[in-house]
């Protein structure tokens, strides 16, 4: 059987992002998963993701850093309470900061491979570290501090849906 994605988990109200929102059809509709202690996802590049020929414009290589980092501190959550993603009350997570050190170009042919570890978890703060690799070679490194939403603000959020 395969592994279910951390974002397949997403109610539709929460399914929407355009990095890894399943119900955006013009989103990248990433999807993570566990590999071990770390969290892994790919994602093809189209022409159209292009800076100069060749080669990943940086605001794709943020976004994908960035939804893969917020889906892996919600599933790191669960993994701490040592219950599955699909229980209540529900971790849906949000970016309190992004860092990024694009290291080299990231080519544009080939799939774009991530590899995220949990740095830190307090409380609702979750501290996500993230590779990225292109072609096998470290194009990027990426760090996340995402943040749990609450169960009120989530209910406040989508009585405003």
């Amino acid at each position: 059987m395969k592994q279910k994605a951390f974002q397949d988990y997403y109610p539709d109200d929460f399914n929407h992002c355009y990095g890894c929102g399943g119900l955006n059809e013009h989103g990248h509709q990433i999807k993570s998963y566990w590999d071990g202690e770390e969290a892994v996802a790919e994602f093809e590049p189209k022409s159209y993701h292009t800076s100069l020929p060749g080669y990943v414009y940086g605001g794709l290589i943020a976004s994908l850093i960035d939804c893969h980092s917020t889906g892996t501190a919600a599933a790191a959550l669960y993994r701490k309470e040592n219950r599955p993603m699909d229980t209540e009350p529900v971790f849906r997570c949000v970016t309190a900061s992004l860092h990024v050190d694009y290291l080299k170009p990231l080519p544009l042919n080939g799939k774009i491979k991530l590899r995220a570890v949990v740095k830190q978890i307090e409380g609702n703060r979750v501290t996500i570290k993230v590779d990225m690799f292109g072609m096998d070679e470290l194009c990027a490194r990426g760090e996340v501090v995402a943040v749990a939403v609450g169960e009120k603000w989530i209910n406040k959020w989508m009585d405003k849906v």
